[in-house]
């Protein structure tokens, strides 16, 4: 996609400097930490309002930049257009250290209003392990289900925890 290179040479990231080819060099020597907030801001440029949403790679590491490391559950949603573009991420429910509160009315109602076809879901777990838990599987085929009536495709739900995100699409649960 040619839009995703220009999008990337308009970025002003701190503590680098770009070249006229886009590419990008340390402007003095970085800590990790400013490292990773500079990677951080690219993948989330990369992923913005009419980017296809259909690959594992993208998908993935955008979601564990954007839910890693908090210290509370969140579980948030991926609206999508028919053709799988993104319309819409956002922070559907916020929880505690082990767990939160979904209301499949509350998604039905959100994609109505954001006339999505499509959803990716995803939550992180604080305590590090990227398994989904029973109680995970269950409110996934409730979602599933409640969507399904309104005819609203469930393309994945994501576990953010420690290592790579974990992809009930990739694992044949969706």
């Amino acid at each position: 996609m040619s839009t995703r290179a220009n999008t990337t040479q308009s970025i002003k990231l701190p503590y680098f400097v770009a070249d006229s080819s886009g590419k990008y060099r340390a402007r003095r020597a970085l800590t990790e930490e400013q490292i990773i907030k500079a990677a951080t801001l690219l993948l989330n440029q990369r992923v913005e309002r009419g980017e296809l949403m259909n690959d594992l790679y993208v998908v993935g590491p955008y979601l564990k930049t954007r839910l890693q490391g908090l210290e509370h559950e969140v579980f948030v949603c991926l609206f999508l257009d028919n053709q799988h573009r993104l319309i819409e991420y956002e922070e559907l429910f916020r929880g505690t250290i082990d767990g939160a509160s979904v209301f499949p009315r509350e998604v039905v109602k959100r994609c109505l209003q954001l006339n999505a076809a499509a959803v990716i879901f995803a939550h992180n777990h604080p305590s590090g392990i990227n398994e989904p838990s029973p109680a995970d599987r269950k409110i996934t085929d409730k979602l599933k289900a409640a969507l399904g009536m309104i005819d609203v495709r469930v393309l994945d739900h994501f576990i953010v925890g420690d290592g790579e995100p974990y992809s009930f699409a990739e694992h044949r649960l969706i």
